[in-house]
């Protein structure tokens, strides 16, 4: 490799080099100077876990961490809130008026979101590494310091309300839901309580817990039965005994007395046996009851004598045999009817009982689940009460934000640097390029190789003075463009066009999208 021939190349094409440089020094050392200063104000929050021990009271606020912090950022980045908050803070009065206006809601929006920085470290423990705390670094960037520290409490500000507000919404909501819940347990409960108790008395006569002692008035009605037709069959043999004895006395039955006085005396008669079952002996009914019975045997008991005596005590005797199985045949139709009636509700029982059963069951079921609730309505108030003395997991400030004393970006040393190192970079490449697009012989060597002859010599291009001036005044052109054209229209279009910055974030917003 002839490298004395590829250095004379270059040293030929020096200038297209130093014009680049020139060029690229220029745009850096412009820029540098030209980019607003962006300072940088950051403060520092840590997540405290609950004050009062979980064993003693326990919030009823679950939420993790992370979800929780996630939650607030997404809160606190939404459009409504970016804009009011630049509104409210004066965040884009510090630009130019024109630049501001023609600046869509969505481009401030957009910008808001690149210039705030919220992020977390730490954490719960996980499978490699132990529980950390829980750190929270809140940032923002802005050209003035005193405007990126405001800013960046006002954000930290914003953050410890949400987080309260966040963590008390949903005590709060539990709370309520527990409320809402024990009270329509509470109606339902007082509903099916009023159900079993309707039920109860609508069926009084035939519940399970009564049909032991229903069996046993039954059974007494049964003997009590039995007793009156003993009693009844006991009547009519003492009256099929009076009949006989008066046939063996030799008088002929005489047909039932036709008197009123009998009958009225037999009707009362009946009517204070079916009394004395009903009522005590010192009741004044049948104290009227005996007067008017005895009433009337004294005015029976002359005529009697008169007509013969024993006939008429005879007829008398008749008399009281028939009240008497009048009365006991009152009895046996009200012991058969008690009977039929126990009967039916014993009958009835079985299907009362299964179903009061099923209401008792579903009642006890309903009882339980409003004890379940009266249990967690009270943890939900300690909750709600843990949360609203701030007694739970909180987030505090550690260190707010305070003005920097020097801005964060542009590094201007880089990008001056970064200019001239470009500039370099690019009239290297600008002499490769046009040493490799360009046709032209340069030495004896390309005569040979191109067309096949040997020169006998060669003579070099000899330019002429007037062509040499032209040549060095085109350069000194293009040079005393590069040194002061390039930066004086960077910096119109700086100041009276758009700033150089968002320029150059829209430049890298196109590229981030075109490479994605």
């Amino acid at each position: 490799m002839d490298l004395k021939f590829y250095l004379s190349l270059f040293l030929r094409r020096l200038h297209w080099c130093l014009l680049c440089l020139v060029a690229g020094s220029a745009t850096g050392l412009t820029l540098a100077m030209v980019l607003p200063p962006t300072y940088s104000a950051n403060a520092t929050l840590v997540v405290e876990s609950e004050q009062i021990p979980s064993d003693l009271a326990e919030t009823t606020v679950r939420t993790e961490v992370t979800e929780a912090l996630q939650i607030i950022r997404e809160r606190i980045l939404t459009r409504s809130r970016l804009i009011e908050m630049a509104n409210r803070l004066g965040i884009y009065d510090a630009m130019d008026p024109e630049l501001r206006r023609y600046m869509s809601a969505d481009e401030v929006v957009i910008d808001l979101r690149e210039r705030i920085t919220i992020a977390s470290s730490g954490g719960p423990a996980t499978r490699r590494e132990p529980a950390q705390a829980t750190i929270l670094r809140v940032g923002f960037e802005a050209a003035s310091a005193q405007l990126a520290a405001t800013v960046a409490n006002e954000i930290v500000t914003m953050i410890l309300q949400e987080n309260v507000a966040l963590r008390t919404a949903v005590a709060s909501q539990t709370l309520e839901f527990f409320k809402a819940e024990v009270d329509r347990l509470d109606r339902e409960l007082v509903a099916q309580g009023a159900e079993i108790l309707a039920f109860r008395e609508t069926h009084l006569d035939a519940l399970p817990d009564s049909l032991d002692f229903r069996r046993g008035q039954q059974s007494a009605a049964q003997e009590r039965l039995a007793q009156v037709e003993r009693a009844a069959a006991a009547l009519q043999d003492r009256r099929d005994g009076l009949e006989a004895l008066r046939e063996r006395a030799g008088e002929m039955p005489m047909p039932q007395s036709e008197d009123p006085a009998v009958l009225r005396l037999a009707e009362l008669r009946q009517d204070r046996a079916r009394a004395l079952a009903v009522l005590s002996p010192q009741n004044p009914r049948l104290k009227l009851l005996d007067s008017q019975i005895a009433m009337l045997e004294q005015e029976l008991q002359p005529a009697g004598a008169e007509a013969g005596g024993p006939l008429s005590m005879f007829e008398m005797q008749l008399a009281d045999i028939d009240a008497q199985m009048g009365h006991l045949d009152s009895q046996r139709a009200q012991a058969r009817e008690e009977i039929d009636r126990l009967q039916a509700t014993i009958e009835a029982t079985p299907g009362n009982a299964i179903r009061l059963e099923a209401m008792q069951r579903d009642h006890a079921a309903l009882r339980a689940r409003y004890d379940q609730a009266l249990a967690s309505r009270a943890r939900a108030e300690t909750g709600d009460t843990i949360e609203a003395l701030a007694k739970g997991q909180r987030i505090s400030v550690v260190e707010p934000a305070v003005p920097p004393d020097e801005p964060d970006s542009p590094n201007r040393p880089v990008v001056a640097a970064a200019g001239i190192l470009g500039g370099l970079a690019l009239g290297i490449g600008a002499v490769l390029l046009l040493e490799m697009t360009s046709a032209a012989v340069r030495r004896p060597e390309d005569l040979v190789a191109r067309l096949g002859i040997t020169p006998f010599a060669t003579l070099p291009y000899i330019r002429t003075r007037a062509q040499a001036r032209r040549r060095q005044a085109a350069l000194a052109a293009l040079f005393a463009g590069a040194l002061v054209g390039l930066p004086a229209g960077l910096w119109w279009v700086h100041t009276e066009i758009t700033p150089l910055d968002l320029l150059l974030d829209r430049a890298v917003g196109q590229l981030a999208l075109a490479a994605a």
